[in-house]
């Protein structure tokens, strides 16, 4: 059996690729719980669409199904103040290139 901290510890430092923050630092992974082995994942992005949406989840389900678990992924918008708090962290932590 899986515990959720169990859970959150396999994914605690997995960094986003572009911003110098931890996807649960950065509220891209909202919610995390567990059922047996499977663990539950919602993910919150601040817009629709996001070009990298599939890279970040598989980011985040590697470790999980390393430990094995099943991951059941939810996609969600992030709410107006989430999204607010996501951008000040991005413009804080850029690491990619900088925009011409």
């Amino acid at each position: 059996m899986i515990t959720k901290e169990a859970a959150l510890e396999a994914i605690k430092d997995v960094m986003h690729p572009a911003i110098n923050f931890s996807l649960l630092d950065l509220g891209i992974v909202k919610h995390v719980s567990t059922d047996e082995d499977i663990v539950y994942v919602t993910f919150a992005f601040p817009f629709p669409n996001i070009p990298i949406a599939d890279t970040l989840i598989k980011s985040i389900s590697e470790p999980l199904e390393k430990m094995g678990a099943a991951v059941r992924v939810d996609m969600v918008l992030m709410t107006e103040a989430e999204k607010q708090r996501f951008l000040e962290m991005e413009h804080q932590a850029w690491k990619g290139e900088e925009e011409e």
